[in-house]
């Protein structure tokens, strides 16, 4: 399958897209919170908070939360899966210091840990994870098709992985509004909240070029994991994906 996503990338086209997405959201670290809120409308918390649920019901007690970000997933999962520790990874430090900050603020240094680290060279032996998630993270990924053998690698059997990934509506009315709100308004607020108005125009384009819906799936099942599943949320504008390790 050819993966469009991958040859999507911030700044340079001819550079490799891991250091420029490193470099990415060191630049954007300070505004990517308020960028969140700002660009979903604040819908973005439901969409973490059913992923959380689904997660949190299989009772795991090691988690890997892929491309962390500023953490906000890795909290959520500890604070619903009871007894559960968390391991938080991101390639950039700029992020993961914002994180650390927020983890001390609600006392769960001691089950929340941040490192750096690169998605297609997880630094984690076979099977030591029980549950393994991504929240907007895999249209980053350089090669998502290695990205996800990683993730099922440090996956033990019966475990899970969730991934969260924005999509792209399809509805006659809903699909017009998307392209407005993605392709104009998510570039203006990039360039007067972040000051990098790249990062901005990156993330529509590479949300289209994403695989999505059976596509998404069938990567999933390619990197050796079953019963695949997806949840569209909000008309289509988010899907929740996933599948488990059974051997």
């Amino acid at each position: 399958m050819e993966i469009k996503a991958e040859k999507i990338k911030p700044y340079d086209p001819s550079a490799p897209k891991t250091g420029q997405v490193e470099r990415m959201f060191d630049s954007i670290a300070p505004a990517y919170d308020l960028m969140n809120r700002a660009m979903t409308l604040g819908i973005d918390h439901l969409w973490r908070a059913r992923a959380v649920r689904e997660v949190a019901a299989r009772k795991p007690r090691e988690i890997l939360d892929v491309a962390t970000g500023t953490g906000d997933l890795a909290i959520r999962l500890a604070r619903a899966a009871v007894g559960s520790r968390v391991t938080g990874i991101d390639l950039s430090e700029g992020m993961l210091d914002i994180g650390r900050s927020k983890v001390a603020e609600a006392g769960l240094a001691d089950r929340v840990t941040f490192a750096k680290a690169d998605c297609l060279a997880l630094p984690y032996p076979d099977a030591s994870f029980d549950a393994v998630t991504v929240a907007y993270g895999v249209r980053n990924f350089e090669h998502l098709d290695r990205g996800y053998s990683e993730m099922a690698r440090v996956l033990r059997p019966g475990g899970m992985l969730c991934v969260i990934e924005l999509s792209t509506p399809d509805g006659r009315l809903t699909r017009p509004l998307y392209d407005l709100y993605t392709l104009r308004v998510i570039p203006a607020l990039g360039r007067l909240v972040a000051s990098d108005k790249s990062a901005y125009t990156y993330l529509p384009a590479s949300i289209a070029a994403m695989p999505q819906g059976e596509d998404m799936l069938r990567l999933m099942t390619d990197a050796g994991l079953s019963e695949p599943r997806l949840r569209r949320m909000t008309f289509g504008a988010c899907t929740i994906y996933t599948a488990v390790k059974r051997h």
